[in-house]
């Protein structure tokens, strides 16, 4: 079973112990830097380094609230960030939003070229389904074949056509029209949303004994977090600096998209955002032991980047 939380909750003992089981895991994941083809495994590598590891901790943190096992939640978490990290290196792109920087660090097209990091991408990809698909001999007594296909489709569909890559379609397709707000919603629930709500349905996988009403309730909190990351990023592109962001500043002003804090005004996004965060954390009001859910929701409410 996971970890127990003691009382008088530490949110950064809880998070480096989780970090250190994912990095742990991916290490596991990944083919070795030196592997043939080197180059591509070398690349690999390097585009999973860095970030804040978000989707994966809230993949901990849902899966701690419903007292899921501690190597099911491994298994989801890396193939969680395995994909996340080949979605970064394709928007990256030339072809898409064609950025030189990413978590600090030259994007991999940059630091290598264009052709290896479409092949970075793809293997990251099919990576992440690998892992969950094969167990690793901790993970058999705690996720057996069914959880792990039910998690695979889980995970297929929010990155799919009606879920990530179809909210990227929708963003390029923004770019030449003028959308409102409904519109602009529909775009970030698949782009961004649909892979942290896949978090938490993930999570419940791991844990056939959880109530349905607890995982409803965990649900109804990482949808209203999901939308409220993405209109944190719309103003923090909006206000914050390439250094602190640690990828390009203002890159979604420049290319005309349509943003929160453009659609409504700064204020008026602030105002929808701080309300997402209330909502959330409502939605865990009945659940006294979710207090990794909690912090990570406060946490992520404060960022600057």
């Amino acid at each position: 079973m996971t970890e127990s939380i003691a009382v008088g909750f530490d949110i950064a003992t809880w998070r480096t112990r989780r970090l250190q089981r994912l990095e742990a895991r991916l290490d596991q994941a990944l083919p070795a830097a030196g592997t043939l083809p080197p180059r591509l495994h070398e690349a690999m590598r390097y585009a999973m380094q860095g970030g804040k590891r978000l989707r994966a901790l809230l993949i901990y943190a849902c899966g701690d609230l419903l007292d899921a096992p501690a190597t099911a939640l491994d298994a989801c978490a890396a193939a969680m960030e395995l994909l996340h990290a080949y979605s970064l290196v394709h928007d990256d792109l030339p072809c898409m939003d064609d950025d030189d920087l990413r978590r600090g660090q030259p994007t991999v097209h940059r630091a290598w070229d264009e052709a290896t990091a479409v092949l970075v991408g793809d293997a990251l990809q099919t990576a992440a389904f690998e892992h969950l698909a094969h167990p690793l001999p901790e993970d058999a007594a705690s996720f057996d074949g069914a959880a792990r296909l039910h998690c695979v489709r889980i995970l297929a569909q929010a990155a799919g056509s009606r879920g990530m890559c179809g909210g990227q379609m929708m963003d390029l397709e923004a770019e030449s029209r003028a959308i409102d707000i409904a519109e602009l919603e529909s775009l970030h629930v698949h782009k961004t949303g649909e892979l942290i709500l896949a978090c938490a349905r993930m999570a419940a996988i791991c844990s056939p004994q959880a109530t349905s009403a607890r995982v409803e309730a965990i649900e109804r909190a990482v949808k209203h977090l999901g939308l409220a990351f993405q209109i944190q990023d719309d103003l923090l592109d909006n206000d914050g600096t390439t250094e602190t962001l640690g990828k390009t500043s203002g890159k979604d002003r420049i290319a005309g998209k349509a943003t929160f804090p453009g659609l409504l005004g700064v204020h008026e996004a602030r105002r929808r955002v701080d309300a997402l965060f209330e909502e959330a954390r409502a939605s865990l009001a009945n659940h006294a032991d979710g207090s990794a859910l909690r912090s990570l929701i406060d946490e992520i409410e404060q960022r600057r980047a």
